[in-house]
Protein backbone atom coordinates (compact mmCIF):
# COMPACT_ATOMS: atom_id res chain seq x y z
CA UNK A 1 0.00 0.00 0.00
CA UNK A 2 1.10 3.56 -0.62
CA UNK A 3 0.67 6.11 2.15
CA UNK A 4 -1.01 9.40 1.32
CA UNK A 5 -1.62 12.72 3.04
CA UNK A 6 -4.60 12.44 5.37
CA UNK A 7 -4.04 8.75 6.15
CA UNK A 8 -4.30 7.65 9.78
CA UNK A 9 -1.35 5.44 10.74
CA UNK A 10 0.09 3.61 13.72
CA UNK A 11 3.52 4.87 14.77
CA UNK A 12 6.14 3.94 17.34
CA UNK A 13 7.94 6.75 19.15
CA UNK A 14 11.74 6.55 18.73
CA UNK A 15 13.08 9.61 20.50
CA UNK A 16 12.42 13.24 21.37
CA UNK A 17 14.86 15.97 20.36
CA UNK A 18 14.23 19.63 21.17
CA UNK A 19 10.63 20.32 20.20
CA UNK A 20 10.29 17.40 17.78
CA UNK A 21 9.12 13.83 18.29
CA UNK A 22 10.65 11.28 15.92
CA UNK A 23 8.72 8.11 15.10
CA UNK A 24 8.76 5.22 12.67
CA UNK A 25 5.83 3.82 10.72
CA UNK A 26 5.63 0.22 9.58
CA UNK A 27 3.99 0.08 6.16
CA UNK A 28 3.99 -2.93 3.85
CA UNK A 29 6.97 -4.40 5.65
CA UNK A 30 9.00 -1.18 5.39
CA UNK A 31 9.93 1.14 8.24
CA UNK A 32 9.39 4.80 7.33
CA UNK A 33 10.58 7.79 9.35
CA UNK A 34 8.29 10.53 10.52
CA UNK A 35 8.24 13.44 12.92
CA UNK A 36 5.75 15.44 14.99
CA UNK A 37 6.42 19.02 16.08
CA UNK A 38 5.17 19.84 19.56
CA UNK A 39 2.37 22.05 18.21
CA UNK A 40 0.93 18.94 16.50
CA UNK A 41 1.18 16.77 19.61
CA UNK A 42 -1.53 18.56 21.58
CA UNK A 43 -3.33 21.92 21.51
CA UNK A 44 -2.10 24.67 23.84
CA UNK A 45 1.10 24.80 25.81
CA UNK A 46 2.81 21.49 26.58
CA UNK A 47 4.45 21.48 30.00
CA UNK A 48 5.66 17.89 29.93
CA UNK A 49 5.88 16.17 26.54
CA UNK A 50 6.08 12.76 28.23
CA UNK A 51 2.48 13.16 29.30
CA UNK A 52 1.66 12.58 25.62
CA UNK A 53 4.52 10.61 24.03
CA UNK A 54 7.13 8.22 25.42
CA UNK A 55 9.87 6.36 23.50
CA UNK A 56 8.77 2.88 22.35
CA UNK A 57 5.10 3.78 22.88
CA UNK A 58 2.70 3.22 19.96
CA UNK A 59 0.56 6.21 18.97
CA UNK A 60 -1.96 6.90 16.21
CA UNK A 61 -1.17 9.87 13.97
CA UNK A 62 -2.46 11.65 10.88
CA UNK A 63 -0.17 12.25 7.89
CA UNK A 64 0.11 15.97 7.14
CA UNK A 65 2.81 15.99 4.46
CA UNK A 66 5.06 13.51 2.66
CA UNK A 67 8.43 14.90 1.55
CA UNK A 68 10.43 12.19 -0.16
CA UNK A 69 11.15 9.55 2.46
CA UNK A 70 10.15 11.79 5.38
CA UNK A 71 6.64 12.17 6.76
CA UNK A 72 5.22 15.03 8.85
CA UNK A 73 2.58 13.83 11.29
CA UNK A 74 0.00 15.10 13.74
CA UNK A 75 -1.17 13.44 16.96
CA UNK A 76 -3.69 16.06 18.06
CA UNK A 77 -5.74 15.88 14.83
CA UNK A 78 -6.68 12.24 15.37
CA UNK A 79 -10.13 11.58 16.85
CA UNK A 80 -10.83 8.94 19.49
CA UNK A 81 -12.85 6.99 16.95
CA UNK A 82 -9.93 6.94 14.54
CA UNK A 83 -7.58 5.82 17.32
CA UNK A 84 -9.84 2.90 18.21
CA UNK A 85 -10.26 1.89 14.58
CA UNK A 86 -6.53 1.85 13.81
CA UNK A 87 -5.66 -0.03 17.00
CA UNK A 88 -8.35 -2.62 16.32
CA UNK A 89 -7.01 -3.14 12.81
CA UNK A 90 -3.51 -3.55 14.22
CA UNK A 91 -4.75 -6.27 16.61
CA UNK A 92 -6.43 -8.12 13.75
CA UNK A 93 -3.27 -7.89 11.61
CA UNK A 94 -1.02 -9.18 14.43
CA UNK A 95 -3.42 -12.04 15.11
CA UNK A 96 -3.58 -12.98 11.42
CA UNK A 97 0.21 -12.95 11.06
CA UNK A 98 0.50 -15.15 14.15
CA UNK A 99 -1.93 -17.65 12.62
CA UNK A 100 0.05 -17.71 9.35
CA UNK A 101 3.29 -18.39 11.25
CA UNK A 102 1.66 -21.26 13.14
CA UNK A 103 0.28 -22.89 9.98
CA UNK A 104 3.05 -22.16 7.46
CA UNK A 105 6.20 -22.15 9.56
CA UNK A 106 9.27 -21.07 7.58
CA UNK A 107 7.25 -20.51 4.41
CA UNK A 108 5.44 -17.55 5.97
CA UNK A 109 7.97 -14.89 4.88
CA UNK A 110 7.31 -15.29 1.15
CA UNK A 111 3.55 -15.30 1.68
CA UNK A 112 3.60 -12.32 4.01
CA UNK A 113 5.60 -10.28 1.49
CA UNK A 114 2.86 -10.77 -1.11
CA UNK A 115 0.11 -9.97 1.39
CA UNK A 116 1.89 -6.80 2.57
CA UNK A 117 1.84 -5.40 -0.96
CA UNK A 118 -1.97 -5.30 -0.78
CA UNK A 119 -2.17 -4.34 2.88
CA UNK A 120 -2.65 -6.99 5.56
CA UNK A 121 -5.96 -5.65 6.89
CA UNK A 122 -7.44 -5.30 3.38
CA UNK A 123 -6.35 -8.86 2.59
CA UNK A 124 -8.07 -10.17 5.74
CA UNK A 125 -11.33 -8.54 4.63
CA UNK A 126 -10.95 -9.93 1.10
CA UNK A 127 -10.45 -13.55 2.15
CA UNK A 128 -13.53 -13.41 4.39
CA UNK A 129 -15.53 -12.79 1.21
CA UNK A 130 -13.40 -14.92 -1.12
CA UNK A 131 -11.33 -17.67 0.62
CA UNK A 132 -9.87 -18.76 -2.72
CA UNK A 133 -7.55 -15.74 -2.63
CA UNK A 134 -5.89 -17.22 0.46
CA UNK A 135 -5.87 -20.73 -0.98
CA UNK A 136 -4.09 -19.42 -4.08
CA UNK A 137 -1.24 -18.22 -1.87
CA UNK A 138 -0.90 -20.97 0.71
CA UNK A 139 -2.62 -23.99 -0.83
CA UNK A 140 -6.02 -25.55 -0.23
CA UNK A 141 -5.26 -27.38 3.04
CA UNK A 142 -3.29 -24.56 4.64
CA UNK A 143 -5.93 -22.08 3.55
CA UNK A 144 -8.63 -24.09 5.29
CA UNK A 145 -6.53 -24.32 8.47
CA UNK A 146 -5.94 -20.55 8.54
CA UNK A 147 -9.61 -19.75 7.97
CA UNK A 148 -10.74 -22.25 10.63
CA UNK A 149 -8.54 -20.58 13.24
CA UNK A 150 -9.52 -17.11 12.04
CA UNK A 151 -13.24 -17.87 12.19
CA UNK A 152 -12.92 -19.53 15.58
CA UNK A 153 -11.52 -16.39 17.13
CA UNK A 154 -14.14 -14.26 18.76
CA UNK A 155 -13.86 -10.68 17.60
CA UNK A 156 -14.59 -8.07 20.20
CA UNK A 157 -17.61 -6.08 19.15
CA UNK A 158 -17.05 -2.38 18.54
CA UNK A 159 -19.69 0.01 19.87
CA UNK A 160 -20.72 3.29 18.22
CA UNK A 161 -23.14 5.65 19.95
CA UNK A 162 -24.86 8.82 18.78
CA UNK A 163 -27.29 11.09 20.59
CA UNK A 164 -30.07 12.78 18.65
CA UNK A 165 -32.80 15.35 19.21
CA UNK A 166 -36.16 14.34 17.77
CA UNK A 167 -39.39 16.16 18.55
CA UNK A 168 -42.73 16.85 16.91
CA UNK A 169 -45.13 19.70 17.72
CA UNK A 170 -48.02 17.96 15.96
CA UNK A 171 -51.06 16.88 18.05
CA UNK A 172 -50.06 13.25 17.43
CA UNK A 173 -46.37 14.04 17.92
CA UNK A 174 -45.73 11.12 20.27
CA UNK A 175 -47.09 8.65 17.73
CA UNK A 176 -44.96 10.22 14.99
CA UNK A 177 -41.79 9.84 17.06
CA UNK A 178 -42.69 6.25 17.98
CA UNK A 179 -43.24 5.46 14.32
CA UNK A 180 -39.90 6.97 13.24
CA UNK A 181 -37.82 5.27 15.92
CA UNK A 182 -39.85 2.08 15.78
CA UNK A 183 -38.60 1.45 12.25
CA UNK A 184 -34.95 1.40 13.39
CA UNK A 185 -33.92 -2.25 13.10
CA UNK A 186 -30.12 -2.35 13.22
CA UNK A 187 -29.41 -0.18 16.26
CA UNK A 188 -30.54 0.01 19.88
CA UNK A 189 -32.63 3.11 20.63
CA UNK A 190 -32.75 4.47 24.17
CA UNK A 191 -34.76 7.37 25.60
CA UNK A 192 -32.62 9.93 27.50
CA UNK A 193 -34.89 12.89 28.21
CA UNK A 194 -37.51 15.04 26.49
CA UNK A 195 -36.65 14.96 22.78
CA UNK A 196 -33.27 13.29 23.36
CA UNK A 197 -32.46 9.72 22.34
CA UNK A 198 -29.37 7.54 22.12
CA UNK A 199 -28.64 5.16 19.24
CA UNK A 200 -26.13 2.34 19.72
CA UNK A 201 -24.73 0.04 17.05
CA UNK A 202 -22.41 -2.95 17.65
CA UNK A 203 -20.24 -4.60 15.01
CA UNK A 204 -16.91 -6.50 14.91
CA UNK A 205 -15.62 -3.85 12.49
CA UNK A 206 -15.62 -0.29 13.82
CA UNK A 207 -15.75 1.29 10.37
CA UNK A 208 -18.75 -0.81 9.36
CA UNK A 209 -20.52 0.02 12.63
CA UNK A 210 -20.00 3.73 12.04
CA UNK A 211 -21.12 3.54 8.40
CA UNK A 212 -24.29 1.61 9.28
CA UNK A 213 -25.18 4.04 12.06
CA UNK A 214 -24.74 6.97 9.66
CA UNK A 215 -27.15 5.29 7.23
CA UNK A 216 -29.68 4.84 10.04
CA UNK A 217 -29.36 8.50 11.03
CA UNK A 218 -29.84 9.58 7.40
CA UNK A 219 -33.05 7.53 7.23
CA UNK A 220 -34.33 9.03 10.49
CA UNK A 221 -33.57 12.54 9.25
CA UNK A 222 -35.43 12.01 5.96
CA UNK A 223 -38.43 10.44 7.70
CA UNK A 224 -38.51 13.22 10.31
CA UNK A 225 -38.48 15.87 7.57
CA UNK A 226 -41.43 14.26 5.79
CA UNK A 227 -43.33 14.06 9.09
CA UNK A 228 -42.58 17.68 10.01
CA UNK A 229 -40.56 16.66 13.08
CA UNK A 230 -37.46 18.48 14.33
CA UNK A 231 -34.28 16.40 14.07
CA UNK A 232 -30.61 17.02 14.81
CA UNK A 233 -27.54 15.07 15.85
CA UNK A 234 -26.18 16.14 19.23
CA UNK A 235 -22.46 16.77 18.88
CA UNK A 236 -20.15 16.22 21.82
Amino acid sequence: MTLEEGDIVLCTVDWIVGTTVFVHISDSGKDLEGSIVFSEVAPGRIRNIRDYVVPKKMIVCKILRISGSHIDLSLRRVTLKEQKEVKERYKQERSFISILKTVLGEKVEDVFEKISEKGTYNFIQEIKENPKKLEALVGLNNGKKVLEILNAQKQKKQVIKKEIFLKSSEPNGIEIIKSILGNVKDAEVMYISAGKYSLKREDPDLKQADQKLREILDTIEKTAKKSGADFSIIKK
